[in-house]
This record gives C-alpha cells, sequence and structure tokens, in this order.
C-alpha cells in the first residue's frame, strides 16, 4: 500500500478513470453489438439507424482517449462495411 501522498491520490484518480473508461468500451461494445444483430437479421433500416448511434459513440471514446484514433476508424470501418454488406 502507498505511505506517500501523491501515490495515494494516483490510486484514487486511476481508480476513477479506469471505471470511466470501463462504461465507455461498454457503451461501444454494446452499440457495435446492436449494428451487428441488425446485419445478422438482415434489417437494413435497424442496421443503419444503429450504425449511426455507434459511431457517434465510437468517435465520442476516441476524442475522450479510450480509443487511439485508428482503433475507431478501423471499427466503424468494419461495422459500415456490414451494413453495406446488407443491401
Amino acid at each position: 500500500m502507498a505511505n506517500i501522498k501523491s501515490a495515494k491520490k494516483r490510486i484514487l484518480v486511476n481508480e476513477t478513470k479506469n471505471a470511466r473508461n470501463k462504461a465507455i468500451k461498454s457503451k461501444v461494445k454494446t452499440c457495435a453489438k446492436k449494428v451487428e444483430t441488425a446485419v445478422a437479421n438482415k434489417d437494413a433500416a435497424a442496421a443503419a439507424e444503429a450504425l449511426k448511434v455507434a459511431i457517434v459513440e465510437i468517435n465520442k471514446a476516441g476524442s475522450k482517449g479510450v480509443y487511439h484514433k485508428n482503433t475507431c476508424a478501423r471499427k466503424i470501418s468494419r461495422l459500415t462495411k456490414a451494413v453495406n454488406g446488407i443491401a
């Protein structure tokens, strides 16, 4: 256990950031799963709507530093390709 005051503070800050990052990643995964489910059901309208929401969440996660920008681009690209593959 840390004895120095600044080390104790770092532990608290890291726990807070960890919880925030975990929540954001979970939200992104949920949005991606909704897109994939709609694609599996071949529901183009629902997939397109879910994709819009997913793109916003992925970009938000990237801007907050949870994901690297290339990771965000890759996730968006794969989801978009899946949605476009329905038609």
